[in-house]
């Protein structure tokens, strides 16, 4: 099982606590660090859940995704945050499942069941207002910190720059890369250039930054947004694309957000929270509707949470059919549906 560090373990009481007195059901679930959309799902909906007495949960966080999912559809784990691109991936024994080979990895991925979808934010490109990068046509020669070593952070990173740019790591500009922990120390002491990195609205590692002078954040310029590679990159599995007004945000003290007709746009990393497909009914269905009831919780924890698109049910916002193979729980079809939320029929099980 995934250890529990401090904050969790401190979750995990709580709920035990109150399960002496209702009996709830006691659910274990993965999720990210701290400070993440991930994290900050998850926990909203173990508080929620507790709240309502549907289910107390053990959550383990800061857990490497790609191993969660595969634990809830090896039955050893609840419930799970989940990037659709890796429920693509093991449906096809690819990337980081190759070694489950395509018939297991098929196995294993037809296990899984969609309570609900969200985005993790955008993709930008920032730069402290006293560094030689001043927008995406600035980039080249310059030394760009595009995210972790390895992961679909860092190809996604690199590929959205390729698209708007035409700049490639390592030939037109150079790419470095740290561990996340490492990130705020890397972008404050001036190592890079500018960063291509993940965001959400607000950005805890900007936020931090912040400290160190004023930034800017570039939007994807709107000619390249509706460019056929953009367009096609977005319709790729498990992505999609993040579009709202900047009016719609608070302003930030130290940070300008740069677009040319006041519209955010960039691709989005699209996920879910995923259980086994043999979760009863009843859980489903009542976690799924915990949410909808309480998408506050959300909110008030994070106020990035506002511009996931939580619990959309509409293909192009939730990222389902097509190439990515997991379908809702029939729990949650109900739930929706109860709540005057259609369910496409591609997204059934």
């Amino acid at each position: 099982m995934p250890t529990l560090n401090k904050f969790t373990m401190f979750a995990a009481v709580f709920g035990l606590c109150a399960s002496t007195a209702s009996a709830q059901a006691i659910l274990t679930a993965e999720t990210g660090p701290p400070g993440t959309v991930p994290f900050t799902a998850m926990t909203a909906l173990a508080e929620a859940a507790t709240a309502a007495n549907v289910a107390d949960f053990q959550v383990a966080d800061s857990q490497t995704l790609t191993n969660s999912i595969q634990n809830v559809a090896e039955g050893k784990t609840d419930v799970s945050d989940a990037p659709l691109i890796l429920t693509f991936l093991m449906s096809r024994g690819a990337g980081p499942y190759a070694s489950l080979g395509k018939e297991q990895g098929a196995a294993l991925a037809g296990n899984l069941r969609a309570l609900y979808t969200m985005n993790y934010g955008g993709f930008g490109l920032y730069a402290y207002n006293s560094a030689s990068v001043k927008g995406w046509d600035t980039v080249k020669g310059k030394t760009i910190l595009n995210g972790p070593p390895r992961g679909a952070a860092l190809t996604n990173s690199r590929g959205i720059l390729t698209l708007v740019s035409g700049a490639d790591d390592g030939r037109d500009y150079k790419g470095i890369q740290v561990n996340w922990g490492q990130m705020p120390k890397t972008i404050s002491d001036g190592s890079a250039d500018g960063m291509m990195l993940p965001v959400t609205f607000p950005d805890n590692r900007i936020t931090r930054s912040l400290a160190a002078g004023d930034m800017t954040l570039w939007s994807i310029p709107k000619d390249a947004w509706e460019g056929e590679g953009m367009q096609k990159y977005i319709k790729s599995p498990g992505t999609g694309g993040l579009v709202f007004e900047l009016s719609d945000l608070q302003p930030q003290n130290g940070l300008t957000i740069v677009s040319e007709d006041g519209i955010w746009r960039s691709p989005t990393t699209i996920a879910a929270q995923v259980v086994h497909k043999d979760m009863d009914f009843e859980t489903a269905k009542a976690l799924t509707a915990t949410m909808l009831a309480n998408k506050e919780i959300y909110y008030a924890k994070a106020k990035f949470m506002a511009t996931t698109n939580i619990g959309e049910t509409d293909v192009s916002k939730s990222g389902l059919c097509g190439a990515v193979p997991l379908k809702y729980h029939p729990g949650s079809i109900a739930a929706f549906e109860e709540a005057g939320l259609a369910v496409p029929d591609c997204a059934k099980p």
